[in-house]
């Protein structure tokens, strides 16, 4: 299946959490041995033609080059990833293009692309050929590879700034049973923070795994405090944020009552009506100030999430497989951030990323009070009420955030619950099947404007539609040369193979002493089931071939692109079309476990073949 990514094929770096993966596939094109000389006739003239005067007669039936921009492809698709429930709740992987309607601010849109995606249960590794084949030289001897590669990545990332010591206790606990009750040997765990302070790359180490989540604490460092302030008059992110942004002023009248509370003006029996209206309006000044402050730090919270969760998508964007993000936290709002949570959404599903959300607090009551733990701050009595409503309305939108960043990339969202061991094992999972749809919208303005989408069944069963609920629209157009590279990325870095071109898989090594081993990729295409276009009297089609190899625990160690350029006379043709190409692409690797993946596609797009391999090296 084809499934969307944004993954540039040049360099991939992910540094911010002391991980630097570097990709530089440019730089490390191999050439292909010329096999127009081995296998194809010298060129010749037409009769009756000097070569002088027919210039294509002359050019080489085959050639190998490194190209920049492998693919041509659609830009500015829109990618919606759409879960379809029957009853039961279990995924739907029946339906048909015709059987989906896609809605932008109301109005049909045509779908222009349409994948159904089946994926393995947790735990199920993905089929690949047992093609390892090891001996004193490559091609003797063989056996099968003797580990399962990885399958699954999942990153439990813990919203420590926000969550409280005792439900980041409890969220941990949850998360160490769940390690050792649920985590499959195909699956692969990381464990990172949002403060960045306590983190585990991902790895199958369960004894690794169990010591880092015993070091989380609670952290507000980060860049997610501001300056000091004295927190009077009482106030919540989202009262805050009516007061400075929505300009309540309801809202502002409640916090200038409870800044008259918190800090009373000196006695004066001589106040005139004047003085009083000075004394209001200082407190006001008060209330304004502190809300600022508190959309600052609010603010600061949310750009952190949701800087953390880019840097865990970035990373597990180069890791071939099934990739999860399970967030844990109490929730959070983003006023003003509405087009970086779009952004999140977009870039999770065009990297093929669920986000899961866990809600820590578990099964819990509104919290009316506050922190118990936190110095009390006189309030107005009289404005008991309202404070009340901006706190249960500020939590509810928390936990509204979490059902929406499931929701719209896929994943699950796990609340008002307290056994978080079963809510990991639900939201670590994926569903069975999903479909990816995408369209060009109609009329597209590159003006950053939000619009909504919905997505429709024509069937008349009871079916459920879990989909994304919107997107912004780009500032800037995708290049042909972005949307090329990030298609042939994406093939690349999943886990699930694709048949579209008749491509077979064949892996040798051999051992050149005790630390070194030379690898060989042999990637064999059937020519006789390639289409070709005709021009100039010649056949001519051009095979992207690129090949990639990761470590057991999914970590990209090297790889190649090659472009294989044909123009093939008839007789060339009709000889290859029986014997078929071989491209082979050797790496030099230390003794160990591998997985290969190899993509072959055509230089129009019209077909794609990915497949799986893994091998082992023995030390």
């Amino acid at each position: 299946m084809n499934s969307p990514a944004a993954r540039p094929l040049r360099t991939v770096v992910a540094t911010s959490f002391g991980i630097l993966l570097v990709w530089a596939l440019a730089g490390r094109m191999a050439p292909l041995k010329a096999q127009s000389s081995q296998n194809t006739p010298a060129p010749s003239s037409p009769a009756g033609t000097p070569p002088a005067q027919n210039p294509a007669a002359d050019e080489p039936e085959m050639n190998t080059h490194d190209i920049p921009v492998p693919l041509e492809s659609r830009v500015n698709l829109v990618p919606v990833r759409v879960i379809v429930r029957d009853v039961n709740g279990h995924a739907v992987a029946t339906l048909r293009r015709e059987d989906f309607q896609v809605f932008e601010d109301g109005k049909l849109q045509e779908i222009s692309n349409f994948t159904l995606v089946k994926l393995p249960a947790a735990g199920q590794p993905v089929s690949g050929p047992p093609s390892a084949e090891s001996g004193a030289a490559a091609g003797e001897g063989g056996h099968p590879a003797a580990f399962l590669p990885p399958s699954r990545f999942v990153a439990l990332l813990f919203d420590d700034p926000g969550l409280t010591q005792q439900d980041l206790m409890q969220a941990r606990n949850a998360a160490s049973r769940y390690l050792d009750s649920s985590v499959a040997p195909t699956d692969r765990v990381a464990v990172f923070t949002v403060s960045g302070l306590t983190q585990m790359d991902f790895t199958d180490d369960r004894a690794k795994l169990h010591e880092m989540l015993r070091q989380l604490r609670v952290n507000t460092q980060g860049g997610t405090t501001a300056a000091s302030i004295e927190d009077c008059p009482a106030m919540e992110y989202y009262e805050a944020d009516a007061i400075a942004n929505q300009h309540d002023l309801q809202a502002l009248a409640v916090a200038t009552e409870d800044a008259l509370t918190c800090a009373p003006p000196p006695p004066d029996p001589t106040a005139t009506a004047t003085t009083r209206a000075l004394q209001v309006e200082q407190a006001r000044n008060r209330a304004e100030t502190v809300a600022i402050h508190k959309i600052e730090v609010g603010d600061a919270q949310t750009v952190s999430i949701f800087r953390r969760i880019t840097e865990v998508m970035r990373r597990m964007s180069v890791l071939p497989g099934q990739r999860n993000i399970v967030l844990i936290s109490p929730g959070f709002i983003y006023p003003n951030r509405e087009s970086d949570f779009s952004d999140i959404v977009d870039r999770a599903i065009r990297d093929n990323i669920f986000i899961s959300t866990l809600d820590a607090r578990g099964l819990y009551n509104p919290d009316l009070n506050g922190d118990i733990s936190d110095e009390p701050v006189a309030v107005n009595a009289s404005g008991a009420g309202y404070r009340i409503t901006y706190r249960v309305t500020g939590q509810i939108r928390q936990t509204e955030v979490l059902r929406y960043l499931a929701a719209d990339t896929g994943g699950y969202a796990f609340h008002g619950n307290n056994d978080l061991e079963e809510g990991l094992r639900e939201v670590a999972g994926a569903p069975e099947a999903y479909y990816y749809l995408a369209f060009v919208p109609h009329n597209l303005n590159f003006d950053g404007r939000y619009h909504s989408i919905k997505v429709t069944l024509v069937p008349k069963e009871r079916f459920s539609v879990q989909a994304r609920r919107g997107y912004y629209s780009p500032k800037h157009g995708e290049t042909p040369a972005e949307a090329a590279r990030r298609d042939i990325d994406d093939a690349l870095f999943s886990r699930e193979e694709q048949h579209g071109l008749p491509v077979a898989l064949q892996t040798q090594f051999y051992k050149i002493d005790a630390t070194d081993a030379k690898l060989a990729i042999l990637a064999h295409v059937d020519l006789a089931h390639v289409h070709f276009d005709k021009a100039n009297g010649r056949n001519q089609n051009d095979l992207t071939v690129v090949t990639a190899i990761f470590d057991r625990d999914g970590n990209y160690v090297t790889g190649t692109q090659k472009i294989v350029e044909m123009k093939l006379r008839d007789e060339t043709l009709q000889k290859l079309s029986r014997s078929g190409i071989i491209v082979r692409t050797s790496f030099d690797v230390k003794p160990g476990d591998y997985v290969v993946r190899l993509v072959v596609r055509d230089s129009k797009a019209s077909a794609l073949s990915a497949e799986n391999g893994s091998v082992e090296i023995p030390y």
